[in-house]
């Protein structure tokens, strides 16, 4: 992969997407999830190239822009959620991931009847170190709109259970690896690296390598 290439192209979408923010309120919020998705992107190939001040600025932007589009998102917008928390844990910023899960948690995502909804309310407990109240939650995700893999994962940071997660975790990361679209076609696995930076934090780390991963 040409990271520098795409690191500029996604760095030249979010200066041209914040450029052209529409005045109206749901014009703006698609708008700042695009810009979000391309701060992203930009954090991950940033990433990628070991340049990890640069991605933790670019995935602090993503979260911020994230988090700006959710005041004016529909009901049920859980997504916007998930990517300011998962932003602000590939940036390393664990205190700004305690503030957002905080956030995240007052909007209730775990009430709703939706697996993504699930999903940000189990990614905000781990944030906030809540597992047991986190292994509670993991039960909402088993649905068949839902990566078993991932369930899987979380399940056993949840629960501590080293064999498990690590089984689990090597799982998602081959689905990415066997995959052909990936978000923003940046060619990384980001829910792999969240979910080890979420592990390393319960001395449960796999210590995964792929070319889709940051080297160690």
């Amino acid at each position: 992969m040409d990271w520098e290439a795409h690191a500029e192209r996604e760095e030249a979408r979010y200066a041209d997407g914040l450029g052209r923010l529409p005045d109206d309120p749901d014009g703006r919020q698609k708008q700042l999830v695009r810009v979000a998705m391309a701060a992203g992107g930009a954090g991950l190939a940033r990433l990628l190239q070991s340049r990890k001040a640069e991605a933790a600025g670019w995935f602090a932007r993503a979260a911020e822009r994230y988090r700006e589009s959710y005041d004016g998102a529909p009901p049920g917008s859980w997504g916007r959620l998930i990517g300011a928390l998962k932003s602000r844990i590939l940036a390393g910023d664990w205190s700004g991931a305690a503030e957002d899960a905080r956030w995240a948690l007052e909007q209730e995502p775990g009430a709703s009847d939706s697996p993504i909804g699930a999903y940000a309310g189990v990614l905000a407990l781990l944030a906030l170190a809540e597992d047991e109240r986190a292994r509670e939650a993991v039960a909402a995700l088993r649905s068949p709109e839902f990566p078993d893999a991932v369930a899987d994962s979380l399940a056993a940071l949840s629960g501590h259970d080293r064999e498990a997660y690590t089984e689990a975790v090597r799982r998602v990361l081959e689905s990415f690896e066997t995959r052909e679209e990936y978000l923003e076609d940046i060619q990384v696995a980001d829910t792999v690296i969240v979910l080890e930076a979420l592990a390393a934090r319960r001395g449960l780390a796999a210590g995964l390598e792929s070319p889709l991963l940051p080297s160690s």
